[in-house]
């Protein structure tokens, strides 16, 4: 057995011109930052490789100063598809996009994992009805975010009667991924990780293709001295692996409780104040059953967990994100998708599937815009590119989709006032408008499969029917028809004697509320 260790020139030398490259991210988690970087110099210096294609189910990096923001050079890349972006953080590749110097495609996050298995498994593309009617959906776009964009990477099939989408085989030259230890044969651990996202998976599908796997790690061991069991990529599938000793779990300092080395003490939550986004969250809470499990969306849902913890609910419960985390307390937005104390770490792929095929009980994301038919946009809007992410795959199946977020934005400032909702200044910005600029979530598709959609603000609770959006509940203090009737470019059902929004929700005390 031949040794695998190698330096990054070497190994970012065999990466082809016009190669489509695999690489492992959850941003700044599993991120092969250091390989990127070396891409990103060899091409400054070499003018190769270029026109290179890259496949990222969740986007790399998280500083302006790492991940795909190291290969916004211009001729590196020509194509990008990827389930997340973020404007913010990746300015210049952001450009890239939005001025067409490169060709973007957006899919939901847990189709790409699919596809990618797909791939692995010699599989004619992916077919599956996840994102029907959405941007993906040929009839909506077919996931193209920008007009350099092309190439038709999505298509409809009819299989016994029922509409389909059929995304194309996709072949891939390399994948670029991270793990924590390695042994000289190439043997790869991820002792170190929270997650394993496809790290599997994307190995396979490069080799199925004849590619090539690279493997970052953080540290080395000698051939055939790691333990079995804890291989999650076998050596027979590795190329060539690099060593970056100053290999980072992720920005924030090392977390043991996140991989199951050490289980935490679980003391109190951190306190939240009463104010409009506790009030939602409250809110939220009464939508649970003992049992349930439970997806959380970036946004405001994230602090979903500490509110059940300060009302004595959280181990009722069962929640998890979709990278694979199943129990356990999850960690916030910078590191989102990681748990303290997971009961579980799924492969994303399984955790995908197991989404798709219906076992949530209930989701709670947020939301940028909705529209009369209860369409719902996160991806894109107010000329900020943010992808699906897991949206899409999330609300496929799942029973109830509650939608957590303030009825307007932009300046909103709302207090609570001896137990009554004060909008001191109202947002500048309608969030529930005539028509979404961008389809993350069909509202239509929602009633078809007989789902559960609620919308829960500060001020009121609304739910999708068949004949448009009805107002369930009002939060006291909140007059009907300038706070939430002229906030709503469009005609909404309610009656007269709608219910308020239960008194509790506004209280400073707990809410005392028990899961059947």
């Amino acid at each position: 057995m031949k040794s695998k260790i190698t330096g990054f020139q070497e190994a970012v030398a065999l990466i082809p011109s016009n190669s489509q490259i695999l690489i492992s991210s959850l941003m700044s988690v599993l991120c092969p930052d250091r390989l990127l970087l070396e891409l990103s110099k060899a091409f400054k210096e070499k003018a190769a490789p270029c026109d290179l294609t890259v496949f990222t189910p969740c986007r790399p990096g998280w500083a302006a100063d790492s991940g795909m923001e190291n290969l916004a050079e211009k001729g590196l890349l020509k194509r990008v598809i990827s389930g997340s972006f973020n404007t913010k953080q990746t300015p210049r590749f952001a450009a890239m996009i939005h001025s067409n110097a490169v060709e973007a495609y957006s899919f939901s996050m847990g189709v790409m994992y699919q596809w990618i298995h797909a791939a692995a498994s010699g599989m004619p593309g992916l077919i599956t009805q996840v994102g029907l009617d959405t941007y993906v959906d040929p009839r909506r776009g077919g996931g193209r975010i920008n007009e350099a964009a092309k190439e038709d990477l999505v298509e409809h099939i009819t299989l016994e009667g029922e509409l389909y989408l059929r995304y194309l085989p996709q072949k891939f030259d390399v994948a670029l991924l991270r793990g924590t230890t390695a042994d000289e044969w190439g043997n790869i651990t991820c002792e170190e990780e929270p997650v394993v996202l496809a790290l599997l998976r994307m190995a396979q599908a490069a080799k199925s293709n004849g590619g090539k796997v690279i493997i970052q790690v953080k540290r080395i061991a000698k051939g055939g001295s790691l333990h079995s069991r804890q291989v999650v990529i076998p050596g027979a599938l590795v190329d060539v692996v690099v060593v970056d000793p100053e290999q980072k779990q992720s920005i924030e300092p090392y977390n043991p409780y996140w991989t199951g080395e050490l289980c935490a003490l679980d003391d109190t939550a951190r306190d939240i104040p009463l104010d409009s986004k506790k009030v939602i969250l409250r809110r939220a809470l009464l939508e649970l059953k003992a049992g349930y499990m439970v997806n959380l969306g970036v946004g405001i849902p994230v602090d979903i967990p500490t509110v059940a913890k300060e009302e004595g609910i959280f181990d009722e419960v069962i929640f998890s994100t979709e990278h694979g985390c199943i129990g356990g307390y999850p960690s916030g937005v910078s590191t989102f998708g990681t748990h303290s104390n997971p009961q579980a770490l799924l492969d994303t792929v399984s955790n995908f599937a197991m989404y798709h095929g219906g076992c949530l009980d209930i989701a709670y994301l947020g939301f940028a815009e909705i529209d009369k038919q209860g369409n719902v946009n996160v991806s894109y809007f107010n000329g900020a590119l943010r992808g699906s992410g897991g949206f899409i795959d999330i609300t496929h199946k799942t029973k109830t989709v509650v939608l957590c977020g303030t009825l307007t934005s932009g300046g909103l400032d709302v207090s609570i006032d001896k137990g009554n909702i004060v909008i001191r200044q109202e947002g500048k910005y309608k969030k529930f408008v005539k028509q979404v600029g961008h389809i993350t979530f069909s509202g239509k598709e929602a009633l078809r499969k007989g789902q559960r959609v609620l919308f829960i603000t500060e001020r009121c609770v609304l739910q999708l029917m068949h004949d448009g959006l009805h107002l369930l509940e009002v939060a006291p203090g909140i007059d009907v028809q300038k706070d939430i009737l002229g906030r709503i470019e469009f005609p909404i059902i309610y009656d007269t004697q709608v219910v308020p929004m239960n008194p509790v929700l506004f209280e400073e005390q707990k809410m005392g509320i028990k899961l059947d």
